[in-house]
C-alpha cells in the first residue's frame, strides 16, 4: 500500500488493548487522536515517554485529545511494562498509565501504518522480524492524519511540541490562521493566505501587514 501521507484517512482497525478490544475510529470517535508506537516493551526510551505521556493526559484532555500507544508486544507484557513505567516515572511525578497500549506482537498494525523498520537491520526481535520506528500519529475528528514525526532509537520524543503543533492545528481549523516559526500558544499568529484583506478587516480587526503576502494578528483572535 502507498505510504500514509498528511491528509490522508488514518487506516481503521481492530485491536487488543490494555484496557480491552477497540475499532480504532470508533474509539476516536468526535475527538483528536494520537497513536504513537514503540519498537517493543521494557526499553529504555520508550519507558522514559509513556510515564510523560501519562503525566500530560490533563494537557491532551483539556484539547480534546485521546493518546494511545502501540508496542510489538502481548498484553501481558504490556501490563508488567506498565508497572515499570509507573515507578520510574514516579521518581519525577505521581505517574499512572491510563491510556490503552495496542498489543501488535504480529506487526498487524505496525505494518498497516507502515512502521516497521526498513533501515536497520539490526532492528529485529529474536525471531528476524523487524521491529516498529518510534512514529507518532495526529488524527483529527474526520480521521484524516495531520502530523507525522519518526524518531531515531536514540532520541526520545518531545511532547510539548507534539501538544504545540495540536494547538496550532486546533486554532487553525477554527480561526482561519497559521502560525510562524517558533510560535507557542499566545504568541502573535499569522493570517491565512486565503482571507482577503477585506476578509481580515472583519476576522481580525487589527492585523499588521508585513508583506503582501504577511499579516500577522494579535492573540487570541476575534471569537
Amino acid at each position: 500500500m502507498p505510504s500514509l501521507r498528511l491528509g490522508s484517512i488514518a487506516p481503521d482497525f481492530e485491536a487488543e488493548t490494555t484496557q480491552g478490544p477497540i475499532k480504532f475510529h470508533d474509539w476516536i470517535g468526535d475527538s483528536w487522536a494520537v497513536l504513537f508506537s514503540h519498537p517493543a516493551d521494557f526499553t529504555p526510551v520508550c519507558t522514559t515517554e509513556l510515564g510523560e505521556v501519562a503525566r500530560r493526559q490533563v494537557d491532551f484532555k483539556q484539547r480534546g485529545v485521546k493518546v494511545i500507544g502501540i508496542s510489538a508486544n502481548d498484553l501481558t507484557s504490556h501490563d508488567q511494562w506498565i508497572q515499570d513505567i509507573n515507578e520510574v516515572g514516579s521518581a519525577i511525578a505521581p505517574t499512572n498509565v491510563q491510556f490503552p497500549i495496542i498489543a501488535d506482537a504480529d506487526r498487524r498494525i505496525s505494518t498497516l501504518y507502515d512502521m516497521l523498520d526498513a533501515v536497520d537491520p539490526t532492528n529485529v526481535d529474536a525471531k528476524g522480524i523487524p521491529f516498529t520506528v518510534r512514529t507518532v500519529f495526529v488524527i483529527d475528528p474526520k480521521k484524516v492524519i495531520r502530523l507525522t514525526l519518526s524518531y531515531p532509537a536514540q532520541t526520545g520524543r518531545n511532547f510539548d511540541e507534539i501538544l504545540r503543533v495540536i494547538d496550532s492545528l486546533q486554532l487553525g481549523d477554527k480561526h482561519r490562521i497559521t502560525t510562524p516559526v517558533n510560535w507557542q500558544k499566545g504568541d502573535d499568529v499569522i493570517v491565512h493566505p486565503g482571507v482577503s484583506n477585506e476578509e481580515a478587516k472583519t476576522l481580525f480587526p487589527n492585523f499588521k501587514t508585513l508583506k503582501p503576502y504577511l499579516r500577522t494578528t494579535e492573540f487570541p483572535v476575534a471569537q
